[in-house]
C-alpha cells in the first residue's frame, strides 16, 4: 500500500533499507550468535543522520517526529531486530529529556545524541518494579549541592554501551509513584556501574545489563522536572514510543514474511512450488494482510501524534499491542512454512521468530496495554 511518505520520508525510508541490506544483513547472523553489540553500525547510522529524524532542529535534529522514527525502525528491524532496538532506545531515552528538560539539559544532552556520537538509555525497571513503578525500591536523597542515588535498575537497554541514562528513583517511598523523581545519569560518574550482560532469546546484539548505584551523586541540575514529577515523565515517555515498537513489530514480521514467501516459491514438492498449495498460500494472504493493518495503524498513530495530538494513551497501546501480537503470529507462520528449515538457525525466520517475542514484553507488556486501552474504555463509557 501506499501509505503517502513524504519525498523526505521516502528518503529515509530508502537510505535505511539500503544500510539495512548492505551493512547489517551480512552480518546479522554474526552479531546474534556472538551477541556483539554493533557499534560499527551505530556509528553508520550516525554518518547518515538517521538519529536526528525525531528530534528538533534547535538540538541538531532535523525536526522530523514520530513518523520518521517509525520508518527508520521499521526498515532496520526488517533486517535485524537487536539492532533496530538499539536504535530505538535513542527516542526513547531521549524523550524524557525532550519532555521535562530545561533548556540548559536539552542543549547540553541532545545534540551529541542526535550525531549518533553518545546512545541514551532509559532506566524505569527493577526487579521487584516491572509493570507496577509504585513498587521502585532505588531511591536519590538530596545532600547539599546534589542527589545521591542508591539501588538496582534490571533489564535496561543499551546499558553499558550508553553515556545518558535517564534514571527513575524514589524521593519518598511513602507516596508511592507521586514520591518519584527522574535524573539525569553519565556513565562515568562514580557509584554508577553495570552488572553482568544478560544472555537473551532474542535480540542478541543489543546490550542488556544491570544499572548499579552505590551511593551515586549527581548535580542537582541533574533532576529532570520537579521532584514527584517522575511517573507523569515515565508515562508520557512509554505513550509517545509505544508506535516505535509497534513499527519494530511491522517490520520483523515484513522481513519473515519476505523470507517464506521467496522460500515457498522455490521449495518444489509433489513436482510443484509449495506457495501454490492453498495450505501455504492462505498462510501467506493471511500474513500480507495482518502486516498491511499493523502498519496503517502504527503509521496513522504517528501521524496523528506528530499533528499535535494530546490524549494518545489508548492509541499507542493499540499500536503496540495489534503490531507486537501480529508479529508474533507472522514469525511463527514463516517457520512453519519453511518446516524443518525454518526452525535451524541457517535461515533468518528462526531469528525473527525469537526477536518478535520481545515486542510482546518489552516497554510494558501486551497484558498492560490491555489493561490502559480497557482504562480508557471504562471512563469514557461512565462519564456518560
Amino acid at each position: 500500500m501506499d501509505h503517502f511518505l513524504t519525498e523526505e520520508q521516502q528518503m529515509i525510508k530508502e537510505l535505511t533499507r539500503k544500510i539495512a541490506e548492505e551493512r547489517i544483513k551480512p552480518v546479522r547472523e554474526e552479531l546474534d550468535e556472538q551477541e556483539k553489540f554493533p557499534w560499527e553500525i551505530v556509528q553508520e547510522l550516525g554518518k547518515a543522520d538517521l538519529f536526528r529524524v525525531f528530534l528538533p532542529e534547535e538540538y541538531g535534529g532535523t525536526g522530523g517526529g514520530l513518523m520518521e522514527l517509525g520508518v527508520v525502525g521499521e526498515e532496520l528491524a526488517r533486517v535485524c531486530s537487536g539492532v533496530a532496538t538499539t536504535f530505538g532506545v535513542s527516542s526513547l531515552g531521549s524523550f524524557p529529556i525532550l519532555l521535562a528538560g530545561t533548556e540548559e539539559q536539552k542543549q547540553k544532552y541532545l545534540p551529541p545524541i542526535a550525531a549518533g556520537e553518545r546512545l541514551p538509555a532509559f532506566a524505569l525497571t527493577e526487579a521487584e518494579a516491572g509493570s507496577d513503578a509504585s513498587n521502585i525500591q532505588t531511591t536519590a536523597v538530596l545532600d547539599g549541592d546534589g542527589y545521591i542515588i542508591n539501588g538496582t535498575k534490571q533489564f535496561i537497554t543499551n546499558a553499558g554501551e550508553g553515556e545518558i541514562y535517564t534514571v527513575f528513583a524514589s524521593i519518598d517511598r511513602s507516596r508511592g509513584v507521586r514520591g518519584l523523581a527522574a535524573f539525569i545519569v553519565e556513565k562515568d560518574t562514580p557509584g554508577f556501574s553495570f552488572g553482568r550482560k544478560e544472555k537473551k532469546m532474542g535480540h542478541r546484539c543489543s546490550s542488556t545489563r544491570e544499572l548499579i548505584f552505590e551511593d551515586c551523586r549527581i548535580p542537582k541540575e541533574n533532576l529532570l522536572g520537579e521532584e514527584g514529577d517522575g511517573f507523569k515523565v515515565a508515562m508520557k515517555t512509554l505513550d509517545k514510543s509505544r508506535p516505535m515498537i509497534g513499527a519494530l513489530a511491522v517490520g520483523i514480521a515484513q522481513g519473515a514474511y519476505e523470507a517464506a514467501a521467496e522460500y515457498a516459491s522455490q521449495r518444489v514438492q509433489f513436482g510443484k512450488p509449495i506457495i501454490s498449495f492453498q495450505g501455504v498460500s492462505f498462510l501467506l494472504a493471511d500474513m500480507a494482510t495482518e502486516i498491511e493493518a499493523a502498519r496503517a495503524l502504527v503509521y496513522s498513530v504517528c501521524r496523528w501524534i506528530d499533528s499535535g495530538a494530546k490524549d494518545i494513551s489508548r492509541a499507542c497501546a493499540m499500536a503496540k499491542l495489534f503490531s507486537s501480537d501480529m508479529a508474533m503470529r507472522v514469525t511463527t507462520n514463516a517457520v512453519q512454512i519453511l518446516g524443518g528449515y525454518g526452525y535451524m538457525r541457517d535461515y533468518p525466520v528462526e531469528k525473527m521468530m525469537r526477536d518478535a517475542k520481545l515486542t510482546q514484553i518489552y516497554e510494558g507488556t501486551n497484558q498492560i496495554q490491555r489493561l490502559v486501552i480497557a482504562s480508557r474504555i471504562i471512563k469514557e463509557y461512565a462519564s456518560q
